[in-house]
């Protein structure tokens, strides 16, 4: 066949590939995790797959990293990424920040504990930042094996302190696995900080379009991707190709899209932060905000997010509530109620409806903002703040 003149990746629906020999054959299996890069060592599309790997490709160099996995899900990255730590630290307790996503607590509690009966702990923050002083209490303590953070943490948006974090783990020798889903790589790269390995929920902002789910795991030892492709072969986590594929197209756009939809943020946290119908604004780029110097120094410049928490006003519960539900409706036809974040497509979620049991506050929306033209942004929102 003619060789095609095209830059696109290919889109290989392979089930599995076919090898010329039974030398060959053998050569593979023998090399599927040595070097599996290799287009002779391509066996089956669960252990690896040509489309997936040119856009794990793409995804390593975004987090300045040796390699990345893909999964089909956030979900199964974070299993991914946990499990591969857990034969070497089985006995050793592992610390979480309490404020991450709600999935992963879930996970957390029904998984890593209920099910694995793991020695997992929690580290709590006070007034919307992490005390240093307490955490390196917690180490002394606790001496854990692993730690599990988020850099821009979901729903109330406390940026870490990944310096000082950096340096109390390495003094502990403990593992570190950092969710850099909201702060992207435009942002931060973990890794060039020491951590072990970091996760995304590439559905999220490295797609950006709300049409696809994907997640990823991105780090530099050679044994975590020896591993890793063997532990995502045995239990199925591989992204399908033509996810890969979309994925990787989507990709060329993500500096471009999340560069919009940091500037949509930082517009409309200020308008939100000005409203007489609104309490607070959670918001990294505020001087207000508890963690602004840190994300200040962290980010060099570069943003703080496309994510806004913020609160109704009201003189109970139930009026936060009405005003909230009110609200809601009047942005619906432009704003809808969805519950991912990271789109082109502005989108909220109501924080006690989802997390109700960890976030008890009734007037409180996460705002995760798209890259739709300012002006009609404002208005929209304006216009339903009554």
């Amino acid at each position: 066949m003619k060789k095609i003149n095209t830059r696109k990746t290919p889109v290989y629906r392979d089930s599995g590939f076919y090898f010329e020999n039974a030398e060959q054959t053998s050569q593979a299996f023998e090399m599927e995790t040595e070097q599996p890069w290799q287009p002779e060592h391509y066996i089956y599309t669960r252990y690896r797959n040509p489309t997936v790997v040119s856009a794990e490709q793409k995804i390593a160099r975004l987090e300045t990293a040796e390699w990345a996995l893909l999964t089909q899900s956030g979900m199964s990255a974070i299993d991914l990424a946990l499990s591969l730590f857990q034969d070497q630290e089985n006995q050793r307790k592992w610390l979480f920040f309490n404020d991450i996503y709600g999935g992963t607590n879930t996970y957390i509690d029904h998984v890593l504990i209920a099910k694995r009966g793991l020695p997992i702990h929690r580290f709590y923050q006070h007034n919307n930042t992490y005390d240093l002083e307490e955490l390196e209490r917690q180490f002394e303590t606790l001496k854990p094996g692993l730690l599990y953070f988020e850099i821009i943490s979901n729903p109330m948006l406390i940026i870490a302190d990944l310096e000082g974090i950096m340096g109390l783990a390495k003094k502990f020798n403990c593992n570190v696995v950092i969710d850099n889903t909201f702060a992207t790589p435009h942002l931060l790269n973990p890794l060039d900080y020491g951590a072990d390995m970091v996760i995304h929920s590439a559905t999220k902002y490295l797609a950006g379009h709300g049409n696809i789910t994907a997640g990823v795991i991105c780090g530099n030892n050679p044994g975590l991707l020896k591993q890793g492709i063997e532990y995502r072969k045995c239990v199925g986590h591989m992204i399908a190709p033509d996810e890969a594929s979309r994925l990787e197209d989507q990709l060329k756009t993500f500096h471009v899209r999340f560069e919009k939809q940091i500037s949509n943020a930082d517009y409309l946290a200020r308008i939100l932060q000005d409203h007489p119908h609104v309490d607070h604004v959670l918001y990294p780029g505020l001087h207000g905000h508890t963690t602004h110097a840190l994300a200040e120094h962290m980010f060099k410049g570069r943003g703080y997010g496309a994510m806004i928490t913020f609160d109704m006003v009201g003189a109970n519960g139930t009026e936060k509530k009405n005003r909230r539900d009110a609200f809601i409706t009047r942005v619906s036809d432009h704003i809808p109620l969805i519950p991912t974040l990271g789109d082109v497509e502005t989108t909220l979620l109501p924080v006690q409806a989802v997390w109700g049991d960890r976030y008890p506050f009734p007037g409180m929306i996460r705002l995760s903002v798209g890259i739709e033209d300012t002006t009609h942004l404002e208005k929209t929102i304006l216009g339903a703040l009554k």
